[in-house]
């Protein structure tokens, strides 16, 4: 799948922080979607002029396109970052907890939002939960899994994952939603006899 957005030619040298733009549209369609986030809100919101967005970004097609890249990018460099610092099953624990207390997920609500409505953008935002879904399998893989195990749990977790950020829309308890967390973590544990958690969720024996 081609992931790339075109931008229209510039005319001359832009005149705000592209990349700050970017990260404010981002969060909002994060909190609206995609549909609901109309042109007078993402240029409020990203504080340009309507001709500046058009120039920078093309439309709002792409720019949604675009955020959902730079959302994709971002939770795959905290997944990175989560397994450079601790032993492979604690790393997607890790990732996990630092990031299920936010208010859903772009990927997980765009799949939702546009299934049935824009079969394009839900196909890009799958083929992006997907790339997360191999983070979560070479973690795996370096917890011990087997090849087809690996995959497996993978899919496991993200399952999770989608359930876990639809959850946290509805305000439940963080208590509630940790409590799911371990849970996972215990049946991972309990799947993969070579796996190592630096602090074992509660109800397991180190």
């Amino acid at each position: 799948m081609d992931r790339s957005v075109h931008n229209s030619p510039v005319a001359r040298p832009l005149e705000f922080d592209r990349d700050q733009a970017l990260t404010q549209a981002v969060g909002l369609f994060w909190r609206q979607g995609f549909q609901a986030a109309s042109l007078p809100d993402l240029t409020t919101g990203m504080g340009i002029s309507r001709s500046s967005l058009y120039a920078a970004f093309g439309d709002k097609r792409e720019l949604f396109v675009e955020c959902m890249n730079l959302y994709a990018s971002r939770t795959l460099g905290l997944l990175a970052a989560a397994r450079a610092e601790h032993p492979p099953l604690e790393a997607l624990r890790q990732f996990f907890a630092r990031s299920f207390v936010q208010p859903g997920c772009l990927l997980v609500n765009t799949t939702l939002e546009m299934a049935d409505v824009d079969d394009a953008l839900s196909a890009h935002a799958s083929a992006l939960l997907a790339d997360i879904q191999a983070g979560f399998e070479a973690g795996l893989r370096d917890a011990g899994c087997e090849a087809a195990q690996a995959g497996e749990l993978a899919g496991f977790l993200m399952l999770v994952n989608q359930g876990l950020r639809v959850s946290s829309r509805r305000a439940l308890s963080a208590e509630t939603l940790q409590a799911q967390l371990d849970t996972t973590f215990r049946v991972l544990a309990a799947a993969i006899p070579a796996a190592r958690l630096t602090t074992p969720p509660p109800g397991t024996q180190p």
